[in-house]
């Protein structure tokens, strides 16, 4: 909670050591101090000379000057020791001011000092206290009744005091301010902080969840694809040695190219069908007949393209939608039982879109999509959902029992300004 400016706890720190304007304004009235009693005894000895009183005069004189030297060995906060001292620095004063008048004017460093030390209140009363016995000693001092040494110590008291709660205020909000500009700091750094870790963290989801999809839709579906060919190579190595020599050398295929794919996702290149030329176009053919013929004529994959793209393709889509296509047809090669698939990569005005269709078996409500027992597999869909909302489309499976399967992804494309007149021309 924010304290009041007039609490006493905050008035001492006004005149802390590393505060450069309270430590010139405490020495301008140190020297204030020393000035005026030094100037009041010199004019008490030389306006009295020889009186009883004056070794009197001198030894209060040293007394308050050792007095107020004390003050700043006993700090500035208001303790009761502090509290004593003043009180005695006020008395001696007084008894000064009594037995010579001149001295009055030493009021205006104390009026400082019990500013600073005490709370507002004691602090306004001490000043009045004081402003009283100045006054009393001027009307002592004069020779005649004058208007002006009545109403000019009020006036200085309250100018002096003024200025300085004025300046105390100033000083109170100075540190305030310093305060909320440090708490700001600190809150941007620790925000900063935090959101550099939620950066990193994020940056290592999202490489951990790239590696993910591309570990499924390349090595994963390779080795399942490899699994079953040689697991038909061994089933008819004695009965058919050519068909089990071809299942082996197509899953030697498969290898090789899962090998390449590889080496490419680890250093996050396009898929190896994309980086052979022709465009997302030729990927989508050269994979429907890759499929074809790994799947040894169960499998019948057609491809077919609508349209044509008003600009290319950025790399980010086509690497998306390929990896679909190629999720989308190991699923169906491994649970579809179909006989037929197709793809469809449709080119519209403002997206493009791949459908993949199979005759397969389907699935509905009470029959969900199949889900291999050991499910490193089951990342599929998701992987592609995920894929697609990465570029702000969207992912559509519709499929009954026995009538097959449809997986649609719709992507949008960045819209080009309309050509100028000047380019048109």
């Amino acid at each position: 909670m924010r304290r009041n400016a007039t609490e006493p706890d905050t008035a001492h720190r006004t005149g802390r050591a590393d505060d450069p304007d309270a430590r010139w304004l405490a020495l301008l009235m140190h020297a204030a101090f020393f000035l005026l009693l030094g100037a009041s005894l010199a004019r008490f000895l030389m306006r009295h000379p020889g009186e009883t009183r004056t070794p009197w005069i001198i030894a209060l004189s040293a007394v308050l000057a050792v007095l107020y030297l004390l003050g700043p060995v006993l700090g500035s906060r208001p303790t009761p020791r502090r509290l004593t001292w003043l009180g005695a620095l006020v008395v001696v004063w007084m008894v000064l001011v009594v037995l010579a008048p001149s001295f009055a004017w030493c009021a205006v460093p104390l009026f400082y000092t019990g500013l600073r030390i005490l709370p507002p209140r004691a602090a306004l009363a001490l000043v009045a206290l004081l402003t009283v016995f100045v006054v009393a000693a001027q009307l002592r001092l004069a020779t005649g009744f004058d208007p002006n040494l009545v109403l000019a110590p009020p006036a200085v008291a309250a100018v002096a005091t003024a200025v300085f709660v004025h300046m105390r205020r100033q000083a109170v909000r100075q540190r305030d301010l310093s305060v909320r500009q440090r708490e700001l700091i600190d809150d941007l750094l620790r925000t900063r902080r935090e959101l550099a870790a939620t950066e990193r963290r994020e940056g290592t989801l999202a490489e951990r969840q790239r590696l993910s999809m591309e570990i499924h839709d390349t090595l994963a579906q390779g080795l399942s694809s490899q699994q079953m060919l040689l697991q038909a190579a061994d089933r008819s190595w004695d009965t058919d040695p050519a068909t089990a020599r071809r299942h082996v050398l197509t899953a030697t295929g498969i290898a090789e190219r899962n090998l390449a794919e590889a080496r490419r996702f680890v250093h996050d290149l396009a898929p190896a069908d994309l980086a052979e030329g022709g465009g997302l176009e030729a990927a989508l053919h050269a994979l429907a007949t890759r499929e074809t013929e790994r799947s040894g004529g169960s499998l019948t994959v057609r491809c077919h393209v609508e349209g044509s793209p008003a600009a290319p393709l950025p790399d980010r889509v086509q690497s998306a939608l390929l990896r679909i296509a190629q999720g989308a047809l190991a699923n169906v090669t491994e649970h579809a039982e179909a006989t037929v698939a197709a793809l469809t990569l449709t080119h519209l005005d403002d997206r493009i879109v791949l459908d993949i269709a199979d005759d397969g078996r389907g699935f509905g409500p009470d029959r969900p999509a199949p889900r291999p027992p050991e499910d490193v597999r089951g990342h599929g869909l998701p992987a592609m959902r995920a894929r697609v909302q990465q570029l702000g489309g969207t992912l559509t499976v519709e499929s009954a029992p026995g009538e097959g399967t449809v997986l649609s992804a719709a992507v949008p494309l960045p819209q080009t300004a309309p050509p100028t007149s000047e380019e048109r021309a």
